[in-house]
């Protein structure tokens, strides 16, 4: 059985390697930052990144993580009308545990989180090439709302 709580500071370690497995370009002591900064601020507002970490352990084997989310408050988000938006800033599951019902439970858990802070909407985003996210989107009711390209020029 799937649950999802809050993440624990016992879980930093096991949390930093999943954020390594979603975001590999970045340096593993970046993701150790941040985790450190989250936990060093219990109680991060609107703009911190993120706001609130959510993690799927399986009841049986606790110890465990199989999969994150990271959620926070936007003031804006593509395709969305109201303000904030509820945003899931990173999404995670562990492959052996995918097709599972994981992800789904963690969308649900930061759904939930981002309706008891007065959002309306729940937005995401992908890079336009991982197919894999987009039909996982797809499959928990996201709708897709634009495709961009983002571009930048170094200013000397």
């Amino acid at each position: 059985m799937i649950r999802i709580r809050a993440v624990e500071p016992g879980d930093a370690d096991q949390w930093v390697a999943l954020r390594a497995a979603l975001w590999p370009e970045e340096d593993s002591s970046v993701h150790g930052s941040e985790a450190t900064r989250f936990f060093a601020e219990p109680t991060p507002g609107p703009g911190s990144m993120p706001e609130a970490v959510f993690v799927a352990v399986n009841s049986s084997d606790p110890a465990i993580l199989q999969g994150f989310a990271e959620v926070s408050r936007r003031a804006y988000a593509e395709g969305c009308d109201t303000s904030p938006v509820g945003f899931l800033e990173g999404w995670y599951v562990v492959p052996e545990y995918r097709r599972r019902g994981v992800g789904g439970a963690l969308l649900t858990a930061a759904e939930r989180w981002a309706r008891d802070k007065g959002c309306r909407e729940f937005a995401s985003d992908a890079l336009a090439d991982n197919a894999v996210s987009a039909m996982a989107h797809r499959a928990l009711g996201f709708e897709e709302v634009e495709v961009i390209r983002c571009f930048r020029k170094e200013l000397s």
